[in-house]
């Protein structure tokens, strides 16, 4: 299969008229940095429930590929759709409104407040009235509360509910991130290496931890960790230069020779 050929986006039901719009439809966007693509006209769509991996070697645009769809970098071409809206010049607070989440490579988190403060931070900046001061508007708030104590618990952070975010393993500073990115009640979540940087232990329960997220929340994952992200996903897509080689179940992903030739290959070598 040719690169100038491939169309990086699965046949109906996730198109079309069957049932309501896909949660996400992105069609052949491009991204340039002065002479360098990027992001060399992917397409894609993730359905209702549905668990999709982006991999790739580095340089492939697997961030960029994100930043674009997160509203982080504009796109040079093509459209992004978000439940059948188009999105495509929207900002990245306004998508995050709309409920697309994300994670980073970097933890971006308040090391001086607690587990428990920063996940309630995080759930009061949806509330109509969150540039009040939060402390007050946390003791108001009970539905804010509970929500914030009942992620906490699901992600298995409840003893370290009252502990400094500084005093946390790595690990537990991405169960952090991911708690503040679920207790917005996401459409969408984007988690951008989540295992990055994690111990054989931490990843094994990262990957528990996502793996038993409710599939109301359908999740878009990039991810160097080969078995990490085969694992979880649905679907795999894989990028090179930029550009889609390869879309289909982990076991078709892993049997695809373009793959093993730019992917597989080069990390055994």
């Amino acid at each position: 299969m040719t690169t100038d050929s491939f169309d990086a986006r699965p046949s109906p039901p996730h198109r079309g008229g069957e049932g309501p719009p896909a949660v996400l439809e992105v069609d052949r966007v491009v991204r340039r940095f002065g002479g360098l693509v990027a992001v060399d006209g992917v397409s894609l769509t993730l359905g209702h429930g549905e668990r999709l991996a982006v991999i790739g070697p580095n340089g492939a645009g697997k961030t960029t590929l994100f930043k674009l769809i997160a509203g982080e970098v504009p796109t040079d071409d093509g459209q992004i759709r978000f439940h059948g809206q188009d999105i495509t010049r929207w900002s990245a607070r306004r998508r995050a409104r709309l409920g697309i989440a994300r994670t980073f490579q970097v933890s971006n988190l308040f090391g001086s407040l607690t587990v428990l403060e920063n996940v309630r931070l995080a759930a009061l900046a949806r509330r109509p009235a969150r540039w009040q001061f939060w402390p007050q508007l946390g003791r108001r708030d009970t539905d804010a509360r509970d929500r914030a104590d009942a992620v906490i618990d699901d992600l298995l952070l409840g003893q370290r509910a009252t502990s400094r975010v500084a005093e946390l393993s790595h690990g537990e500073r991405r169960q952090v991130e991911i708690a503040m990115a679920l207790v917005a009640e996401p459409r969408l979540l984007l988690l951008d290496e989540p295992a990055a940087g994690l111990s054989l232990a931490e990843r094994a329960r990262l990957w528990d931890i996502l793996n038993t997220l409710p599939r109301s929340i359908p999740f878009l994952l990039i991810e160097h960790d080969l078995s990490f992200a085969l694992g979880l996903a649905d679907r795999v897509l894989c990028l090179d230069n930029g550009r889609p080689i390869a879309l289909g179940t982990p076991a078709e992903v892993r049997r695809d020779p373009h793959v093993r030739e730019v992917y597989l290959g080069r990390a055994a070598a």
